[in-house]
């Protein structure tokens, strides 16, 4: 079976190049060719190009077809144009990984299915972006016959990627006893999947002919806090944790030039607990095996390992001084009103 993946040395992308090799299958990766931590395996042929560019696209593959396309890099609505156009007649599947960040929030049913409602997220502009490309998606595959898959990945990681809003920066604070701001009060539920267990999913479905024209989310079924998160790590450097909880919505207030900001309103903050039903009735070996406590171990080695890879950056040392600060100033506010408000009732 040939496949070829769009992407192929990302956080998500990478394990599944390399299952999809362990496999047996015959496959080719085309991207950029920009520098990764992530080595793929010796038998991957890697051709370059850069795919917001149509005809540099074109000429890397010429007339070539494959019995797969994994696509990890398409975004919008104009993505999926260029995509149809060139693929209708060189696969019999196109799979385009979208976001399960497009689930409407709040999400009013748990656990969420293929089938929640989805829609577009006005604080989180790349969900609407991956919405509307699953629109379009949907009218090629009605109106045309693409073989389209769309597979939605909730909060996918790697050990060289800690699933943490900061990323190493966090993990750092968290070590030297610095305060961690964390959304909410710190108990909304969150799923998390480790790239590796998503891998086995994503591979499970290619070549399926039973998955055209079909959704499918796949996850962990680790479902924790985000006190638990953060506690995890704490408990395997052998620290306790410094937490502070802060209201998402001051996040894109304190600092609204940060990426996860918008996240913590339009995805983070939201309980997202999932029912992985459909992916193990199409691929029933489906099973994760990496635990999140197990996962977290496996990132602290990393972290030894790459040591000048895995080092926080003083940018977002910055924000989360500067929320923390905030924060505090808002409880101090409140604070110093409390009495007053006291006498006022008596």
């Amino acid at each position: 079976m040939q496949v070829l993946f769009l992407g192929g040395s990302g956080t998500i992308s990478a394990s599944c190049v390399r299952l999809a090799v362990a496999t047996g299958m015959t496959v080719t990766v085309l991207n950029r060719g920009a520098t990764t931590t992530r080595i793929l395996p010796p038998e991957v042929e890697q051709l370059r190009a850069d795919v917001s560019d149509p005809a540099s696209v074109r000429s890397a593959l010429g007339e070539r077809s494959f019995d797969a396309v994994v696509n990890f890099l398409s975004y919008d609505e104009d993505d999926v144009d260029r995509w149809v156009d060139l693929f209708s007649a060189r696969t019999a599947q196109y799979v385009h990984i979208s976001s399960a960040s497009i689930y409407a929030k709040p999400v009013r049913v748990t656990p969420i299915t293929e089938s929640t409602p989805v829609g577009p997220n006005p604080p989180l502009p790349y969900a609407t972006a991956k919405w509307r490309a699953e629109l379009a998606l949907a009218r090629a595959y009605r109106e045309q016959g693409f073989p389209v898959t769309v597979i939605r990945p909730s909060h996918t990681y790697d050990d060289a990627n800690p699933p943490l809003p900061g990323g190493w920066t966090v993990i750092d604070r968290i070590a030297r006893g610095a305060v961690i701001p964390v959304h909410g009060d710190g108990t909304s539920l969150w799923t998390l999947t480790h790239a590796e267990d998503f891998a086995q999913g994503l591979v499970g479905l290619l070549g399926s002919a039973r998955a055209v024209g079909e959704t499918f989310h796949i996850t962990g079924d680790d479902v924790l806090t985000w006190d638990q998160i953060y506690g995890l790590f704490a408990a395997a450097l052998g620290v306790e944790p410094r937490l502070v909880h802060v209201a998402s919505e001051l996040f894109p207030v304190v600092a609204p030039e940060w990426f996860w900001s918008g996240e913590f309103v339009g995805d983070l903050g939201h309980s997202a607990v999932f029912d992985n039903t459909k992916i193990r009735r199409f691929v029933p070996g489906f099973a994760p095996r990496l635990t999140f406590e197990r996962s977290v171990r496996r990132m602290l080695e990393w972290r030894c390992a790459h040591p000048e890879l895995a080092r926080g950056d003083l940018s977002t040392e910055e924000v989360l001084d500067r929320v923390v600060d905030a924060a505090r100033a808002a409880r101090q506010v409140f604070a110093d009103r409390a009495p007053a408000a006291q006498e006022g009732a008596s």
